[in-house]
């Protein structure tokens, strides 16, 4: 076996004994090693098959640290850059940025877990996405030292990595050319809102339940009523184009804002007032 032979069982051997299959894991970095180390050369190939990678400087932070999250790509389009999104372990969005990648495909930038946003402990999840969905990655990292999400809110649910939270409740959606970066309601037009980034033209299907949202009968998209949608009962598929930023829908219920308990409040209010109001009115009026 001559030498060259045996320096690419040595590169193969390396590279399977310190990377795992996930991308998400892959590390460039080594302190001990040259550029013309068989682990860097065998890492430098297994990313030149990867779409797209995404790796930290560490695995788990307190509520005061910085994260370096840095990435490849492997098919550098000019002008694309890549959208980091941070996802918190109640499934909201916690920030979403663009950054620009270099000519050799690689991207960098740093997020400071010292934000309000940031204060729960839990798992965390950076996703980069480059261009397409299908071109996307992600790596998680564990916030420790804070708040305990769960006793602090009351959520007794959590939901899953293609669910949606809204008011407390998980809303299952797909979603093709783009990502969603967050949604709410509007109890005054009985409307589910959806916002995305699109990098291009896409589809995105929600399928909540009707306790989140009943009889949904018309779409809009970026405020404009909308015709490439179907609505089969509660499951809603939305075609949109490059660009959007919103999916509004609208139906005949919405779940409120607030709960049974505060509404209980609030009628008990308007009685009193009533009361008060009766009772002002009576006292005034003049005795013979």
């Amino acid at each position: 076996m001559n030498n060259r032979t045996s320096f690419a069982l040595l590169a193969v051997l390396t590279a399977v004994g310190t990377l795992t299959v996930s991308s998400a894991y892959a590390q460039l970095s080594c302190p001990d090693c040259g550029l013309d180390d068989p682990r860097i050369i065998a890492q430098q190939l297994l990313l030149e098959d990867i779409p797209i990678s995404i790796w930290t400087n560490g695995s788990t932070f307190g509520h005061d640290d910085t994260i370096i999250v840095e990435g490849r790509v492997a098919n550098v389009v000019s002008g694309v850059p890549v959208t980091i999104t941070v996802t918190s372990s109640l499934h909201s969005i916690i920030t979403v940025d663009q950054i620009q990648v270099d000519d050799m495909g690689n991207f960098r930038t740093s997020l400071s877990t010292a934000g309000e946003l940031w204060k729960y402990d839990g798992t965390y999840f950076i996703k980069a996405n480059y261009g397409s969905a299908e071109k996307s990655n992600k790596v998680l990292v564990e916030l420790v030292n804070g708040m305990n999400a769960n006793a602090t809110t009351g959520q007794s649910e959590e939901c899953g990595e293609s669910e949606l939270s809204v008011e407390g409740n998980c809303v299952a959606f797909s979603i093709s050319g783009g990502i969603v970066t967050g949604a709410t309601v509007n109890t005054d037009d009985n409307s589910l809102i959806v916002m995305i980034s699109a990098n291009e033209d896409g589809t995105i299907t929600l399928t909540p339940s009707k306790k989140v949202l009943d009889g949904a009968f018309m779409v809009l998209v970026d405020g404009e009523e909308w015709d490439d949608a179907e609505i089969n009962g509660n499951k809603i598929t939305v075609m949109f184009l490059a660009g959007a930023e919103q999916i509004e829908i609208i139906g005949t219920h919405v779940v409120p804002e607030f709960g049974a308990i505060a509404a209980l409040i609030l009628a008990v209010a308007i009685i009193s007032i009533i009361a008060v109001s009766a009772k002002s009115k009576l006292s005034i009026m003049p005795r013979y």
